[in-house]
């Protein structure tokens, strides 16, 4: 469940951007994750729920999106994206993969008032 300390780490930054921007409520937090990340959406929402819970955070929406993993084949050079955990090349068939896409996790934007 590393989602409750990811959740804690990221309302820790919502937190102090919203005061070093003077804002006196946050109503909306962008966050992106690679596929790679694997967080259980549910649990990371009430996790930062809990985290932010009686700040000027506690009312903001939460946006979470999932990048899907996309690999660039080392062999023959091909970019694919992974489906159904299939991690080899759609061209080649080889599994030395570089990640392009997929490891992400940060706060695209935060909004408030």
């Amino acid at each position: 469940m590393h989602e409750i300390r990811i959740a804690e780490d990221l309302s820790a930054i919502v937190l102090e951007a919203a005061k070093q921007e003077n804002l006196s409520k946050v109503t909306m937090v962008n966050i992106s994750f690679g596929q790679l990340v694997q967080i259980v959406p549910a649990i990371f929402e009430f996790a930062f729920r809990e985290s932010v819970r009686d700040s000027i955070a506690q009312d903001a929406e939460l946006s979470l999106e999932i990048v899907p993993v996309k690999m660039k084949c080392a062999v023959c050079g091909t970019d694919f994206q992974v489906k159904e955990n299939h991690f080899a090349c759609t061209d080649c068939g080889s599994t030395d993969l570089k990640i392009i896409h997929g490891k992400e996790l940060f706060i695209k934007s935060i909004e408030g008032e």
